[in-house]
């Protein structure tokens, strides 16, 4: 695998982006690290975890001037001093980001406006980051040059279709958030077909793990009110299911469709395979939890929420096939590493 690469990664200082940065850093496969970051989820102090950088002002991007930030302890010595540059500024900025791209080789792009949730409440500001924001990354890449672009889609785009979910699929999309992720896996085709940019999509199913400190999908939250002493809601009956992936598969995944020659153009869905209720999700995360001595939470179950999908799971077939990837962790083990990190 290439490793003199410069990686340019949109939300690098979220959930994803950090657990990215740390592989990237400590396999030696970066040359150099650009982060694009409005700063809305991740912070400062979450990339400071994994790696010291540089924050780079917006308007300072030719002269290369900033100041070095670090957490004294937390970066291993192989990794301090590798080059890492943050820029806080905002995908919907279309000169920034053709700033930004300058000089990169790789685009990873995974700020977006996340969750049905907050699609539903805000549907244009989901449309705005997603759509826009994209458009915004994608002809910045085509305008500098860049070889290969990665896009963090997800599988909302498919809807309400009988599972397992794959690419070949029609897609309806149920949310607003389903939607913009659909607008932006068709951007990327045409600017494939068009243009030549070598564009990737994934398709993530439900992502959890350690690091996901700022994250509001069921498992993080369940953890986070676990801890508290607070009571788990599930929305709708339990039976509803999701396909749960852990990050570090997550992150395999997506340094292949980084780096993996002849995939321009394609979508993949990126998940385990396995059909999981959030009944049994949840009845494996408290075993989990009692295990490392915390108390078993009361559960309650109320109305569904608008937008979210009934069943949800995905084929991985084509990514097997063409990536050369596969789930490695089971739920279970994934899960007892994730509460290991939140009670560490």
């Amino acid at each position: 695998m290439v490793k003199d690469i410069r990686w340019l990664i949109t939300g690098g200082c979220g959930f994803i982006g950090t657990s990215l940065i740390r592989y990237l850093l400590g396999k030696g496969l970066a040359s150099r690290i650009r982060i694009l970051d409005n700063l809305s989820v991740g912070t400062r102090e979450d990339l400071a975890s994994v790696c010291n950088f540089k924050e780079i002002h917006p308007l300072s991007l030719s002269n290369g001037q900033g100041y070095m930030h670090s957490r004294s302890g937390s970066v291993s010595s192989a990794i301090q001093n590798k080059i890492v540059e943050l820029v806080p500024g905002d995908i919907r900025d279309a000169d920034l980001t053709q700033a930004c791209c300058r000089d990169m080789d790789i685009v990873v792009h995974l700020a977006a406006n996340t969750g049905v949730p907050k699609s539903v409440e805000n549907p244009r500001l989901d449309m705005e980051s997603n759509v826009i924001g994209t458009f915004n990354m994608l002809e910045a890449a085509r305008m500098t040059g860049i070889k290969r672009f990665v896009f963090a889609s997800s599988g909302a785009p498919a809807g309400e279709v009988e599972p397992p979910i794959h690419e070949e699929l029609p897609p309806h999309p149920v949310s607003p958030y389903g939607a913009s992720k659909l607008a932006g896996e068709g951007y990327c085709s045409a600017y494939f077909r068009t243009f030549g940019l070598e564009t990737v999509a994934l398709r993530f199913s439900n992502v959890y793990g350690p690091g996901s400190t700022h994250k509001t999908s069921v498992v993080a939250k369940f953890i986070k009110q676990a801890l508290n002493g607070e009571t788990l809601e599930i929305y709708g009956d339990g039976s509803q299911t999701r396909d749960f992936i852990f990050i570090d598969d997550l992150i395999n995944a997506l340094v292949l469709a980084a780096t993996r020659e002849g995939i321009g153009g394609e979508i993949f869905q990126i998940a385990t395979n396995r059909e999981t209720t959030l009944d049994e999700m949840t009845e494996l995360l408290i075993s989990a939890l009692e295990r490392h001595g915390i108390s078993r939470p009361e559960v309650i179950k109320t109305e569904p929420r608008i937008g979210d999908v009934r069943r949800n799971f995905s084929d991985t077939t084509k990514a097997r096939q063409m990536l050369g990837w596969k789930c490695q962790w089971d739920l279970a083990q994934g899960l007892d590493s994730t509460i290991e990190w939140f009670t560490g």
